[in-house]
């Protein structure tokens, strides 16, 4: 077609959870198949990279692969530590032996902190100190949470106030360099990636969270109370934090009826969407990282989100015409 590039740029795509980012994924896959070309989905997860974890993290089965390699699912055991640094290096690898095949990536994944780190690159944080970290675990919850509120309010403002790990490393970072970790993180920005070009999708509140609900239902029908029963004795802290596992985790320790926790994984849920939409349209805004970034409607797809043709044909068109296969 007129304008091509000789090397597509690398679509990424992101939205909140349970927005339809897997079918476009694929949907963009068949249209760049259409046009002669190979592609394989780099997936973006936190959860998909544990094995075993399938229905809580609505894993793609191999029928709605389709056919179409994806890399990234199944990485670890869910006893293992699975951190950012370890996505940005596995994903670097995997989406350079993809382009060395001639092929070409396709980014797709909800977790923001993974989706930051391929963009604008990663910051790299003062190795952790044991004796520090050992001695804000002494804290009370409430006095770390207070000391976290005075040094780094950027930083309280985004870590959840249960979150002991985030919470910690922010205080531990702050105690070694005495800079807010938020200041420091400003060292991510590394200028806009020349090989990809970033497309989201937009939904409203409420649409997303009568989708967030339903997903939830059909995961627990689909077995998910005991796919987590299953893995109860070999879930790692990291894994053991997983929406969906968290919560019937404490069903099963007796700390909730099933009815509790499965509202609770749709609260917990439809305030994790909240929360990705805020960083989503934060993201729209960052013109300097992610320039060319295109934003789609649910309108935007076709009569039925679940075969987004109009948004994957736009965005397969963008790649192919981004000059040197980079951003516009």
């Amino acid at each position: 077609m007129s304008g091509q590039s000789a090397i597509p740029a690398c679509p990424v795509i992101v939205g909140p959870t349970a927005g339809g980012k897997s079918a476009l994924s694929i949907a963009v896959a068949r249209e760049f198949e259409s046009r002669g070309l190979t592609p394989e989905i780099v997936s973006a997860d936190s959860v998909q990279i544990f094995r075993g974890m399938d229905i809580g993290s609505a894993k793609p089965t191999p029928d709605e692969m389709a056919g179409v390699p994806h890399h990234l699912i199944d990485v670890v055991d869910p006893e293992e530590r699975y951190t950012v640094h370890d996505w940005l290096r596995d994903a670097e690898n995997a989406c350079a032996q993809i382009r060395a095949r001639g092929a070409i990536p396709v980014v797709v994944g909800g977790t923001n902190l993974y989706i930051k780190s391929f963009l604008e690159g990663l910051f790299e944080g003062p190795e952790p100190d044991p004796a520090i970290r050992a001695a804000l675990q002494e804290i009370p919850q409430a006095d770390r949470r207070t000391e976290l509120e005075r040094v780094d309010p950027a930083a309280a403002a985004r870590i959840h106030p249960n979150d002991e790990r985030r919470t910690v490393r922010a205080l531990e970072v702050f105690r070694q360099t005495g800079t807010p970790i938020t200041e420091l993180q400003q060292q991510w920005d590394r200028g806009a990636r020349k090989d990809a070009i970033l497309f989201g999708l937009t939904w409203p509140t409420e649409p997303l969270n009568r989708r967030i609900n339903a997903r939830v239902k059909e995961m627990i029908a689909a077995g998910l109370l005991e796919e987590v029963r299953a893995l109860r004795d070999r879930l790692g802290p990291q894994a053991r934090e997983a929406l969906g596992y968290k919560q019937l985790l404490e069903h099963l320790e007796g700390r909730a009826s099933l009815d509790e926790a499965v509202e609770r994984i749709k609260i917990e849920t439809r305030r994790f969407a909240k929360n990705q939409r805020t960083w989503l349209r934060r993201l729209a805004t960052t013109a300097s990282t992610t320039p060319g970034s295109r934003w789609f409607s649910p309108e935007s797809f076709s009569e039925d989100p679940q075969h987004p043709i109009k948004a994957s044909e736009s965005i397969v068109d963008a790649c192919l015409c981004a000059p040197e296969g980079g951003s516009e």
